[in-house]
């Protein structure tokens, strides 16, 4: 069974349609590792044993009654700012003590209508705030490769535990780069869809324009099955578009004759880890072995991006986190003399250190005085952002980049120093601006063995032609085969 939870999905799947092993087999091998590995990982937050097991029972019966839905019986980790009916979602903050999700998201509905499962919780930083897995108030999250680095964020414990066989797969959410740069530190596959390509009902917002969901796998092609369950339109999210969902494993295999690929230069830039631009610039030689043309492009408003992002995101964080004051759920703060009063001193003791510093600086980037010459000049950025990446895809199919300028670095190396953690989202929070899809695959490892990725970024709803040519990249070579020690 231990070798089985490091398999893909279809393998898995195929196990399942023969009879060769049984939902509830995985999910208590699932626990059993759970058991045995993530008191050193903390990967998860919360696990209900006997919902999982009662849910693969309930799997089993109906694959023995002629159910013969593919995934029937997968399970997954769901990070703990998607709301599943009757588990709790605190988003690692402690202003959501107590409270459990009354409905489920529409990504968990979809998962749940095509037979998947929940086992747990995972860990992130609080209210998707962070790089890192560091802030999170249930406890840090620790790296697979070497427990004393971080595993990325925010979707560090969805990384984490994919990376160390505690999930088959996990939903990630990914707001400036929380799917893509976890996966490339823990060396995991993690897709971040177009904007509007899957809904976000039931995903607590922490910046609306922004946020996706999406999925951190052991390969490719489990992405493009999750993908292809998750994407479409929900008349429940009206940013949620209604634009036709291809079929993305059919999009799959073969090489790369006749796609172009283009390498900003922007992105190839002093202060980039020499490890991490060793194993990119391999990676992008090998996407030229299996056919591809390389080309250098321009993206001349990158510089522009992290200070960009990080007005927008505090700015919509701002407003989106107003709605946690312990009046309706959550924590209450006792003593409040008024309204006001209690507020206050409920939001105090919620939130932590990150979370208030984003909605100080977003408060601020609003404030009157403040508006014009901060959030109206980040949007006006945000389009040249946009314009830049449409110019490009008029010449090339695709982007080749890294995914961050280093690898895992050390627990507690940059907790103090906000500024250095933003700037690790150089490399992807272009594309959440831009509103893009990119991917993140495993492409070689730093001299001390910490995972490097390669990130392909796309145009709008083009997940198909990313997915093929990062599976094209991937079989060519055995980056993603290799496994953390257990």
């Amino acid at each position: 069974m231990s070798e089985l939870l490091d398999r893909s999905i279809g393998d898995i799947a195929a196990l399942l349609a023969r009879g060769e092993c049984s939902s509830v087999d995985l999910v208590q091998g699932l626990l059993h590792r759970i058991d045995s590995r993530d008191g050193d990982l903390s990967a998860y937050v919360s696990v209900d044993r006997d919902d999982a097991l009662g849910q693969a029972q309930r799997a089993d019966k109906a694959r023995s009654e002629g159910d013969h839905r593919d995934l029937l019986g997968i399970p997954i980790a769901v990070k703990d700012i998607l709301n599943v009916t009757g588990q709790p979602c605190t988003c690692a903050s402690r202003i959501l003590d107590g409270y459990v999700a009354p409905y489920d998201a529409t990504a968990i509905a979809r998962l749940r209508d095509a037979g998947l499962l929940f086992v747990g919780r995972t860990n992130m930083d609080e209210f998707a705030m962070g790089s890192s897995t560091e802030n999170s108030t249930v406890g840090v999250t620790r790296n697979p490769w070497n427990t004393a680095c971080v595993p990325g964020g925010s979707s560090g414990g969805s990384a984490a535990a994919v990376a160390a066989g505690e999930a088959v797969a996990a939903l990630g959410t990914d707001t400036g780069g929380s799917i893509r740069q976890p996966a490339a530190f823990c060396g995991c596959v993690g897709l971040k869809p177009s904007y509007g390509r899957v809904s976000r009902y039931g995903l607590t917002a922490y910046a609306s324009s922004l946020d996706q969901i999406g999925p951190l796998t052991h390969c490719v092609d489990d992405a493009a099955r999750i993908l292809q369950v998750i994407a479409g339109a929900d008349p429940l999210d009206c940013t949620c578009l209604d634009v036709v969902v291809p079929d993305y494993r059919a999009a799959l295999g073969g090489d790369l004759s006749g796609i172009r690929l283009g390498l900003p230069r922007e992105y190839f830039v002093q202060g980039i880890d020499a490890d991490v631009e060793q194993a990119v610039r391999g990676a992008i030689q090998q996407c030229e072995a299996l056919g591809a043309e390389i080309v250098e492009v321009s993206l001349p408003h990158t510089e522009y991006a992290v200070s960009t992002y990080y007005i927008i995101a505090t700015a919509e964080a701002s407003a989106n986190l107003a709605r946690f004051d312990g009046v309706r759920y959550g924590l209450r703060a006792p003593g409040g003399k008024d309204p006001i009063d209690m507020y206050g001193k409920t939001r105090a003791a919620g939130f932590g250190d990150e979370v208030k510093r984003r909605i100080l600086l977003g408060t601020y980037v609003l404030s009157s005085g403040y508006h014009d010459a901060y959030y109206v000049t980040a949007q006006k950025v945000r389009t040249l952002i946009r314009r830049d990446f449409e110019k490009v895809f008029e010449s090339c199919d695709a982007l080749l980049t890294p995914v961050a300028p280093t690898a895992a670095y050390r627990l507690g190396s940059v907790s103090d120093d906000p500024l250095s953690m933003y700037l690790g989202d150089i490399f992807t929070a272009t594309a959440n601006l831009a509103g893009i899809c990119a991917v993140a695959v495993p492409c070689g490892f730093t001299s001390d063995k910490l995972p490097v990725g390669l990130q392909i970024v796309g145009g709008p709803y083009q997940e198909d032609r990313i997915l093929q040519i990062a599976h094209a990249y991937e079989q060519s070579t055995e980056w993603h085969t290799m496994k953390p020690e257990r």
